[in-house]
């Protein structure tokens, strides 16, 4: 049986302030219900984005209820509970007396766009309080604590970047869809004016035979698109999905976005599908990228569509070396995924 905590090194042994960091995601590629044993469930694949994430930091306060936990921003009830139930493991694992504590959150994460906040906060939190506990918690069981803390979780957790299906509802992956999503840059926007979007009041849509055959088919499609690094392929997967989260979301720029891209030369787009956050998604190896996506920029703001950042997937290399530099060549693609891609920070355009 595998230990749901990995002892840190010893000699750590005290109470004392811990940290934690998360980071967040960029919406979803996929997002439906998918069959598990021959049971529908619902799951998600999302898209890595690097840079903006949550950060806490956990004081314990010995002799303390266990659930006395006070957080500031006030309010972050998913990440309270998170830390509350981060006390009892940890407390267990490390043989020392659980108790009560001041959990601060900061970052950068926009509230309400569907980019993982509530997961990025409760995942910070959890790793704040192992760390105080001096015990590093495995992705399993901070996945575990998650769908308790929040009832749903994304997979951030996840400390490798190989695409996976995952229900976020049990917080478990229901498939490993390959090494590495293929390259992309991602123009990013908001929907909807960037308004929050309240989850839990979304209509839940009905689903049928029909419909857990279609994500099925979605599913398949994006697996084959990973196994053979197809950027388009990706995009029409990650398209066809956003127009079915339209069912319940009902963007009304969503019909712009879609022909935006295509006059961008685009492979397709993706958006969060419990949020306003979205992405106009190239393949950053096609000849004139520069003009597309400038093409792209203009045309969302000249759309009223406000842009976000621009980011890419492709590792080690730049939006600006995509657009400017030597490394943009045709000759330069990759003839499949990169296994040792990791999603890499990137400016703004």
């Amino acid at each position: 049986m595998i230990s749901a905590f990995r002892r840190a090194a010893p000699g750590a042994g005290a109470l004392r302030a811990g940290t934690g960091f998360a980071p967040c995601h960029h919406g979803e590629v996929l997002q439906g219900v998918f069959l598990d044993g021959g049971v529908p469930r619902p799951g998600l694949v999302t898209l890595p984005m690097a840079g903006p994430g949550s950060r806490a930091a956990f004081v314990p306060r010995p002799g303390t209820a266990p659930d006395a936990v006070t957080v500031s921003p006030a309010g972050r009830s998913k990440a309270t509970r998170a830390a509350v139930l981060a006390v009892a493991e940890c407390a267990r694992t490390a043989g020392l007396p659980p108790c009560g504590g001041e959990l601060r959150l900061t970052g950068d994460v926009p509230v309400g766009l569907g980019m993982g906040s509530s997961t990025s906060d409760v995942l910070a939190a959890l790793r704040a309080v192992a760390d105080a506990y001096a015990v590093r918690m495995t992705p399993g069981t901070a996945a575990r604590l998650a769908v308790l803390a929040e009832t749903a979780s994304d997979p951030l957790m996840l400390d490798d970047a190989r695409p996976v299906l995952f229900a976020q509802r049990e917080g478990r992956v229901l498939e490993v869809l390959g090494p590495a999503l293929p390259p992309l840059l991602v123009v990013g926007c908001t929907l909807g004016g960037g308004k929050p979007v309240d989850t839990l009041s979304l209509p839940a849509a009905d689903v049928g035979d029909s419909e857990v055959r279609a994500w099925e088919r979605l599913r398949g499609l994006l697996r084959r698109a990973v196994a053979t690094g197809d950027a388009a392929l990706v995009g029409e997967v990650a398209t066809a999905s956003a127009r079915r989260g339209q069912l319940v979301l009902g963007h009304p720029e969503f019909d712009d976005l879609c022909a935006i891209a295509r006059r961008a030369g685009a492979v397709g787009v993706q958006i969060a599908h419990s949020g306003a956050v979205a992405g106009v998604l190239f393949d950053p190896w096609v000849p004139d990228l520069r003009t597309r996506v400038r093409r792209c920029v203009h045309d969302l703001q000249a759309d009223g569509i406000p842009t976000t950042r621009t980011f890419t997937t492709t590792p080690a290399v730049t939006v600006k070396e995509l657009l400017d530099g030597p490394a943009h060549r045709r000759g330069d693609r990759p003839a499949g995924p990169d296994p040792a891609r990791r999603p890499a920070r990137v400016p703004a355009l």
